[in-house]
Order: structure tokens, then sequence, then C-alpha cells
């Protein structure tokens, strides 16, 4: 399977779920942004949950079937379109050689993500397929692409693939009558963000720290993949002390000397200076993933032990949600 860049968008790059054995040498994880919607399309294929994709940022993007493909897609950037055709997002789709595939903005999100069977088959660099523009690292050839580029799926198709593609193949477009719930998955409102309180989170005036948990605070333009400065009310310290430079990881958010804050991001550094006052919970990492610069969030907190059963219940559901699909087509 292979399909040819026409038009990439404004940011089109190979991902996976991120790079994570060599923090230790200061290698960001990268990876995707919305870690559920890039497996969720990625499952509704039988694909491995780190099979690589690509991430879309917005729309006006296109691109053409080489070949027959098996894809799918997931995330809120972007509607599929094949001519007049909506290609609906979260189910496995047929889509014979010679289509041409656009994305049409959606204006509900920033990201969208495209699985085909296989996984694209890009070379793995340090444990992982991500790329990393800054470092000119991974995904394909360490760069965004480009008009022309041409990538191919892997070989090795799951069972579950194989199935799947031979109850839809033809010589049309055709799609498996079902589909994945993501939003089941996720919290009724996507701009409230939980977070559990960081190290440093004393270091803070009380008001501040009231106004944090209280007010909105709004995406500023120069928000990207390293992080989200969020721009609102001053977060003022207490303790003036200078922190040395210590472990940070995506969902770490970050308090800058002029009392701004920023929430760092998948591309974000491994250790920072700046005092932590929180830590995104992982679950709603993905939402964070979604955000475009001018949306307004709020953070409401909650307990380590809370953080950790609402992961370890997503996860439950998402491995449910895998072996029921297997056991459709076996």
């Amino acid at each position: 399977m292979q399909i040819r860049i026409v038009k990439p968008g404004i940011l089109s790059t190979v991902q996976d779920l991120g790079r994570m054995q060599y923090l230790s040498q200061a290698v960001p994880v990268s990876g995707v942004m919305d870690s559920l919607s890039a497996r969720t399309a990625n499952m509704a294929l039988g694909n491995p949950d780190n099979a690589a994709v690509i991430e879309f940022t917005y729309a006006d993007a296109e691109f053409i079937a080489e070949s027959d493909l098996l894809l799918a897609y997931a995330g809120d950037g972007a509607i599929l379109q094949a001519g007049e055709t909506v290609i609906l997002e979260e189910r496995p789709y047929f889509i014979p050689a010679g289509t041409s595939i656009q994305l049409v903005n959606n204006p509900t999100g920033s990201r969208t993500y495209l699985a085909i069977a296989g996984g694209f088959d890009v070379p793995e660099v340090l444990g992982s397929r991500s790329t990393y523009i800054t470092a000119g690292l991974g995904g394909f050839k360490g760069r965004a692409l480009q008009m022309g580029d041409v990538l191919t799926a892997s070989d090795n198709l799951s069972y579950t693939s194989t199935k799947i593609l031979s109850s839809l193949k033809g010589a049309h477009i055709n799609f498996a009558h079902w589909s994945i719930a993501r939003r089941m998955f996720q919290p009724a409102d996507n701009k409230r963000i939980r977070i559990v309180p960081a190290h440093e989170f004393n270091w803070f005036h009380g008001i501040s720290i009231v106004n944090f948990l209280s007010e909105g605070y709004t995406l500023g333009q120069r928000s990207n993949r390293m992080g989200y400065h969020l721009e609102g009310g001053p977060i003022n310290r207490i303790i003036k002390n200078e922190l040395l430079s210590t472990g940070v990881t995506p969902g770490t958010i970050q308090v800058a000397g002029d009392g701004t804050m920023v929430m760092l991001m998948a591309d974000c550094q491994t250790t920072g200076g700046y005092p932590r006052i929180a830590q995104v919970a992982s679950v709603d990492m993905p939402l964070c993933g979604q955000f475009k610069p001018g949306d307004t969030i709020y953070f409401e907190d909650i307990s380590r032990q809370t953080a950790e059963m609402l992961y370890i219940e997503r996860e439950a559901e998402l491995l449910q949600l895998r072996e029921a699909i297997r056991l459709k087509y076996l």
C-alpha cells in the first residue's frame, strides 16, 4: 500500500507513540500529540497501537492512493473527502488506487491522524518512528512531509487487517458498517483539563493558585509541538529561589520568571529550570493535543492516585475495544 503527498498542509509528519528509551540522553519523547486519536485510527485497522501514522495539523492537505489502500483516520483537525464523498472517521475504509483524498477543515480541533494497514514503513531511529524536526530525527527523512513524497505501508499485516481488507476490497470505495466511538473515552467537557499539583506547587501565592484553578487560560499564538503558551493572569511566587534543572515531561506546566505559564508538549526538552506548578493527568493529554491558539481552557486539580486510576481504567477499556475488534474478524 502506498500514498503520494500532493499537498502537505501546514505541518504533516510521521509519528508513533514516542521515543521513550533515551530521555536520560536528553532526547525528547516526540510522537503524536493526541495519542487517543492515533491509537483509535490504528485499532480500527487491526494495527498495533504504536504503528506509524501521519499527523496532519489542521487541513488544506491532499494525498493520492498510489495503490489500493485500507485506511482509517481519527482526530478533530480535518474531515477526509474523496471528491464529494465524505470519508467517515474511526472506521476502516477501502480506497481504490488512483483515488485523491482531501483534508477539509474541521473547526473542532487541530490534528488528524491517518493510519493505513500495516503502518507507514519508515526506519526506526532510537527505538521510534516519530519525527523530531528540530534534530532532523526519525519519521520520513527527519522532516515534515513535502509535495511528492511517497510513503509505503509495511507488508506485515495483522490477521485482523487482512480479514478487514478482504471483506471490503472491490472496485469502489467501501467501508465497514461499524465505527469506534472515540468520544466515549473522553470527558464531556473537553476544555477542562485535570492536573496533579507538581513539586513546586507550594512556591506560589495562594491567590495565584485559586486563580489558576478557577480562571480560564488562552493558548497563545506561539504555541507549538514543543509547548503551549498560556495567556491569563500571572502566577506570583512566594519562594524566589532559583531551581536547578530538573526533570520535565509532556504535560508539565512550568511558570516562567514573568509569571506566565507554559504547558510542555510532545517535542519538549527533558529537563527545565522553571518551577513546576502542575502536571496534566496522562488521561487528558490527548485533549490537549487538539487545542489551537485562541482556545480557552480550565484546570481542575485531582490527586495522583485519582490520575493513576483514570489512566488504568481507560487502558482497560481500550484493551477491551481492541479485543472486540479482533473477535469480530475471527
